[in-house]
């Protein structure tokens, strides 16, 4: 048995609800993981709401999580008792314990502590694909990063940066565009009181931004065509102010024959091969000193309700780990 955070509904985070489940015994190909920090994630927050439904109910939620193998299945031969594991974009991840296919957990080298791996994963892997095959970044590029002191907006920041980008980081506030600026932006937006499109322009000369990364969603989707140079890539990976409503293609090509896409991590990770090359990417950034990754929140599985609160009402920056 294991404590976790199950719903029986969709709604508000009264809806948690802090349990016992049977986690079992690990079958072929899968291994057991006694779970030491989980994730915090927006997309939780969308599974919780039935944004993202459920296929059944009750549903354990939460994306990615670190901790210790405590047993293996028939079959599996790359992991073993004892070993220090993290996955991303696994749902059930709000728990003590559980058992996941083994090829979906990566192992962990000495440098990168539980904390800091649950903290990363999801959140690390997003910003990989999107710099590296949703646009990939050249040097010289100006890029557009929404929620920049955020957990993966800071990830970007430091990331872009790191690949000789310009990083125009939008923000909600003066102290997250300090966040920003230090986690590598080299202008920031303070999209509560200026106009996003109009300040882009200003910073690259009227030309426009090479790709814009926005997890807003549909508060900012025009904002972002409209801050996009001639044939510039708007990534809209997130929903944090609902999803982005039907639009005409048709108003891309007087825009500058911008291009959109709709990417997400299931897709990146979606066999072996994929996600360790993801994965493997973000270990050698974080080890290397390109990327830090900050830990700014942390709270007890049990106080989950009060961490999605906090996340939906902008209160937390960086990443947040959940202690089971």
């Amino acid at each position: 048995m294991a404590k976790a955070i199950r719903i029986y509904e969709n709604g508000g985070p009264e809806v948690l609800t802090y349990e016992d489940v049977d986690v079992g015994d690990p079958g072929p190909g899968e291994i057991r993981i006694r779970q030491t920090a989980c994730g915090l994630n927006f997309i939780d927050i969308y599974v919780r709401t039935g944004l993202y439904p459920s296929e059944s109910m009750p549903d354990i939620i939460g994306m990615e999580a670190a901790g210790v193998v405590e047993a293996i299945g028939d079959g599996v031969t790359d992991k073993k008792v004892g070993d220090r594991v993290a996955y991303p974009m696994l749902k059930g991840a709000y728990t003590q314990a559980r058992c996941i296919p083994a090829w979906k957990a990566v192992k962990l080298p000495d440098a990168i502590d539980d904390q800091t791996a649950a903290g990363m994963m999801l959140k690390g892997m997003t910003a990989h694909y999107l710099l590296h095959r949703t646009y990939p970044v050249k040097p010289g590029d100006a890029v557009l990063v929404y929620a920049a002191a955020g957990g993966v907006g800071q990830i970007l920041c430091q990331w872009g940066k790191a690949l000789g980008a310009t990083v125009i980081g939008c923000v909600g506030s003066e102290e997250k565009a300090e966040i920003a600026k230090i986690a590598g932006a080299a202008h920031t937006i303070n999209y509560s009181k200026e106009d996003i499109a109009k300040m882009a322009r200003e910073y690259t000369d009227g030309e426009g931004v090479a790709a814009a990364y926005d997890s807003i969603g549909k508060a900012t989707f025009m904002a972002s065509l409209d801050a996009l140079r001639p044939f510039g890539v708007l990534a809209t990976y997130g929903n944090a102010s609902g999803p982005v409503e039907p639009f005409s293609p048709a108003i891309l090509g007087p825009k500058g024959s911008l291009y959109v896409t709709r990417p997400t991590l299931a897709t990146h990770t979606r066999n072996p091969e994929i996600l360790a090359e993801g994965a493997n990417a973000l270990i050698d950034a974080v080890v290397s000193g390109k990327v830090k990754i900050n830990i700014n929140q942390t709270y007890p599985l049990s106080d989950v309700a009060r961490a999605h609160e906090d996340l939906e009402s902008r209160k937390t920056t960086g990443s947040t780990v959940l202690i089971p």
